[in-house]
């Protein structure tokens, strides 16, 4: 399994990116799919995960109600829609993917230790 984040970039604060994470290899659907970000000096941190099937999704409090994740098993793709962004949400995103636990809200507390593949991250700056 191989994953290409894009779509990062400098946006002023208030404003919105798109960041994509296509996944190859067989059986996307079969992945639960997680954005995880790492600010300079700090440790990696759970941002958003959206589960197989039905597509349930959990996300760390400090993005709810502006993060949207999303996906498109059709085009092997995982999508995290930004919107109203903050300073502080400057950092390297990161789409992992995973499969060894069923119920996804484990990956919230297990955090970047419960994905077992990831790809390389797109930086994200936000100016005040």
């Amino acid at each position: 399994v191989q994953l290409q984040a894009s779509g990062g970039g400098l946006v002023q604060a208030g404003g919105s990116l798109r960041l994509s994470c296509e996944v190859s290899g067989r059986s996307f659907s079969s992945y639960v799919m997680g954005w995880f970000r790492q600010a300079p000096g700090k440790e990696r941190e759970f941002v958003a995960v959206i589960s197989r099937g039905v597509g349930t999704t959990y996300y760390t409090d400090s993005v709810k109600g502006r993060f949207t994740i999303s996906r498109d098993n059709a085009k092997n793709t995982v999508y995290l829609q930004m919107n109203s962004l903050k300073p502080e949400d400057t950092a390297v995103y990161y789409c992992a993917a995973d499969q060894k636990y069923s119920i996804s809200y484990t990956y919230t507390i297990k955090g970047p230790s419960g994905m077992d593949y990831w790809g390389k991250g797109t930086q994200v700056t936000v100016s005040s």
